[in-house]
């Protein structure tokens, strides 16, 4: 067996756990795969020959590379890899499995990556590593360029703000409640009315969009739109043609084309107030949601 041969086994063997990491840390599926890409990347171009745990190596990587797209989210605009990247054995199942999505998101809570959003991107790498995944803070200074008092202090911070925030109970289940929410966020939304829309946003709500999103010339869309005043301004009169609909059992909205689904609006509400919305247009993830038009 030639090094790199070794290396993508060992690279595969570590894909669920660095997936978790990013995860975690970007809350996106769509933003961890590119991480944990990213990684297979630095991995493939890296001399590991003094790498004595390579796994905790692949987890210093993925920590970086998660870091700084959190710093430039605000920014950035979505970078695709070029034909000369070598791609890591797939799975068999790693394109067509909801289960791995449903096993993310169930083992965070949609609550916990909604205060998650509120951190620092140096917090929440410091809680995220060391709470979650058992990082030694010696370790994390590291990533973050840091003293080990520093790195602890920071995740001592993230702690206590994540202790007292909101738990899953405050994200809405009532489907009657969520679509009165929803309904009226569209009607705001075509109306062109920002006021009303500014109403139905939490301050810090998230509005997210899949790369398939990004990439439709037409949208205008960045990644990640945060804060009610910036997601108001990208949906006042741009719902025309949504539809309310169920999706995986929340009350949210899609566009249609064609007799063909094209984009889902997942909504994500607490307290009267949508807190996360995230867009999905990527064919694969809309293939593996259940949706159902609401009349």
């Amino acid at each position: 067996m030639d090094q790199s041969q070794f290396l993508a086994e060992r690279f595969e063997a570590n894909r669920a756990h660095l997936r978790s990491v990013a995860y975690r840390m970007l809350g996106s599926v769509t933003d961890a795969d590119d991480a944990v890409q990213e990684t297979w990347l630095r991995l493939s171009r890296a001399d590991t020959s003094g790498v004595e745990n390579l796994t905790a190596w692949l987890t210093t990587v993925v920590a970086r590379v998660s870091l700084d797209m959190l710093r430039s989210r605000t920014s950035r605009r979505e970078e695709q890899f070029g034909d000369s990247v070598p791609e890591p054995p797939a799975s068999h199942d790693h394109r067509a499995d909801p289960e791995r999505e449903v096993v993310l998101a169930d083992s965070v809570g949609l609550a916990l990556l909604v205060v998650l959003d509120t951190l620092a991107p140096a917090e929440r790498l410091a809680f995220v590593l060391h709470d979650m995944f058992a990082v030694p803070f010696d370790e994390i200074a590291s990533i973050l360029g840091r003293s080990p008092a520093a790195a602890k202090q920071l995740a001592s911070r993230a702690r206590r703000r994540v202790r007292g925030a909101a738990s899953d109970d405050d994200i809405e289940t009532d489907l009657t409640r969520q679509r009165a929410v929803v309904d009226a966020f569209l009607a705001a939304s075509r109306d062109g009315d920002f006021d009303a829309l500014l109403a139905l946003l939490d301050p810090d709500v998230v509005l997210r969009a899949d790369s398939a999103v990004v990439k439709r010339r037409r949208s205008g869309m960045e990644r990640e739109v945060r804060g009610a005043l910036a997601v108001a301004g990208t949906f006042a009169g741009r719902a025309r043609g949504a539809q309310t609909a169920i999706i995986d059992g929340f009350v949210g909205a899609l566009w249609a084309q064609g007799g063909r689904t094209r984009v889902v609006f997942d909504f994500r509400i607490a307290h009267g107030k949508i807190v996360g919305i995230e867009m999905v247009a990527e064919p694969d993830r809309l293939g593996q949601m259940n949706l159902e038009v609401l009349s």
